[in-house]
């Protein structure tokens, strides 16, 4: 599926972000910057050591925060480590410290010039943050922020891992229309 949000397209695909060839791809990291599973393995493994060194570099971020880092061996050139919230059922604020991942994530491609940038589904696999719950969270944060903020990004991509769970396009893809239904985007927006 893909749509216009003033001048950036945004587009939902199935593949593995680590093969994406986007400016940037988004990773859910640890607050500790470590070499998790999932996403950030896959992205760690195909990226190489000098991702993990400037991780270690950096120390830490919070959570519902992102940093930058080299791409590595990636076709992207770097590397956002977004970190989301675990899921406790709701009540600790999970669903603003999500949207802050996703937010933070698009803020820091902004900072560094980044003119596209592919995103995953954040905290839905080992932070075990329901996919129901959590995209509409996501594509609203993520429009938004194309609606609102000034930037330049001519491309972002929700790239959802469907060997994961099967369920996370159809899942997103009804998000984003229910999303685009409620107030329709024009190439006029910015």
């Amino acid at each position: 599926m893909e749509t216009t949000i003033g001048q950036t397209v945004l587009r939902l695909v199935t593949g593995d972000i680590a093969e994406q060839d986007t400016d940037a791809v988004v990773t859910a990291a640890h607050w500790r910057l470590n070499k998790g599973a999932g996403t950030d393995g896959t992205i760690h493994t195909k990226g190489g050591p000098q991702i993990y060194e400037e991780c270690r570099r950096i120390g830490s971020c919070p959570i519902g925060g992102a940093v930058i880092t080299t791409g590595g061996n990636l076709k992207a050139r770097f590397v956002i480590h977004a970190v989301g919230p675990v899921w406790r059922g709701g009540d600790e604020e999970e669903p603003e410290l999500l949207a802050s991942a996703y937010r933070r994530s698009l803020e820091v491609a902004v900072e560094n010039n980044l003119r596209s940038i592919s995103i995953p589904s954040i905290s839905t696999g080992a932070f075990g943050y329901p996919l129901k719950l959590a995209a509409p969270i996501a594509l609203q944060t993520i429009v938004d922020f194309l609606r609102t903020a000034h930037h330049g990004l001519s491309e972002v991509r929700m790239v959802l891992y469907q060997r994961e769970d099967d369920r996370a396009y159809p899942l997103f893809k009804a998000a984003l229309e229910q999303i685009l239904a409620e107030k329709p985007s024009n190439t006029d927006e910015s």
